[in-house]
């Protein structure tokens, strides 16, 4: 993190909350809940219900349910880590640099969370109550389980849940195979372990010690390929029949991919490399992923 004088440090620390316009109030705080990850779950949950057949009024649901999940854990991840970013000089923060009232994103996160609670259980009891789960994972890694060993756990628990959540809003509410979970729980920590790779010296410096910060960033790196690449190695053997073209050439872009990001030069020299060849194998990944969902009907992935 770069050094800064004490004045601006005060300044980050306590920030003028002049009232911004409208406009501006509500792009500051959309850039709080975590725009990027909220999307690409919430975009891989709509491909996810399309291949298992969901009915366009329940796959709409569901979606939104998702959505609204990721909203609520977004923003409370923003809202929890205010005072921490602030002193970390986190300009691209509107928390930290007093775009947007901390209230302000405190109470859009709790809302979420309120609208996801009826959304999900729309789906069926069972639906509902597991995406909640994935919820309720989520808002407990911001709580406190990021700064634990068990950081990885919730990551797991969501992602690996996911695929059940969509399976069970189906008429009968059919359990997904276990492969199919699995995969999606790999994909997820794997995501985890490179996610944390861009800011793990200001997160160290700031008392955040998950189960990456405390293996350090070479380690992480490893780990979070290695997990990418088993997520993908479950999804090209683990679907019933032969190995397709399509899973052998993912297999083969993500072993090299994670190569890449394991070998080669020490990591300040690296830089971001291991993060950008994780998530390119992250979105291979997830490509089987729905593939798996619908390539041969979902009769074919679900458990008996």
């Amino acid at each position: 993190m770069p050094a800064t004088t004490g004045e601006g440090t005060a300044r980050l620390s306590r920030p003028r909350l002049d009232r911004p316009s409208g406009v501006r109030a509500v792009a500051a705080l959309l850039r709080s809940c975590h725009p990027a990850p909220a999307a690409a779950v919430t975009v891989l949950a709509a491909l996810l219900a399309v291949a298992v057949g969901l009915a366009p009024a329940t796959g709409a649901v569901a979606v939104a349910a998702v959505a609204a999940g990721q909203l609520s854990i977004g923003w409370s991840n923003d809202r929890l880590d205010v005072r921490r970013d602030r002193a970390a000089g986190r300009r691209d923060k509107p928390l930290a640099v007093g775009a947007v009232r901390p209230g302000t994103v405190g109470a859009a996160a709790c809302s979420a969370l309120l609208v996801c609670v009826p959304l999900s259980l729309w789906c069926g009891p069972l639906a509902g109550a597991v995406h909640l789960g994935c919820v309720a994972a989520g808002w407990a890694y911001n709580l406190r389980l990021k700064r634990t060993v068990l950081s990885w756990l919730p990551y797991a628990l969501a992602f690996g849940l996911l695929p059940a959540f969509l399976t069970l809003s189906l008429p009968g509410g059919p359990w997904p195979s276990l492969w199919w979970s699995v995969a999606a729980a790999l994909l997820g920590t794997g995501a985890h372990f490179a996610n944390v790779l861009p800011d793990i010296e200001d997160d160290l410096a700031h008392g955040v010690v998950g189960l990456p910060h405390r293996l350090g960033r070479t380690l992480s790196a490893a780990l979070a390929a290695l997990l990418a690449l088993a997520s993908c190695a479950v999804l090209t053997v683990g679907a019933p029949g032969p190995v397709t073209p399509l899973g052998l050439g993912a297999l083969g872009v993500t072993l090299a991919l994670c190569l890449l990001a394991v070998a080669g030069p020490s990591a300040p020299a690296r830089g971001r490399l291991p993060f950008l060849a994780v998530m390119v194998m992250a979105g291979v990944d997830a490509v089987l992923l729905v593939v798996a969902g619908g390539g041969a009907g979902v009769a074919a992935h679900l458990a008996p």
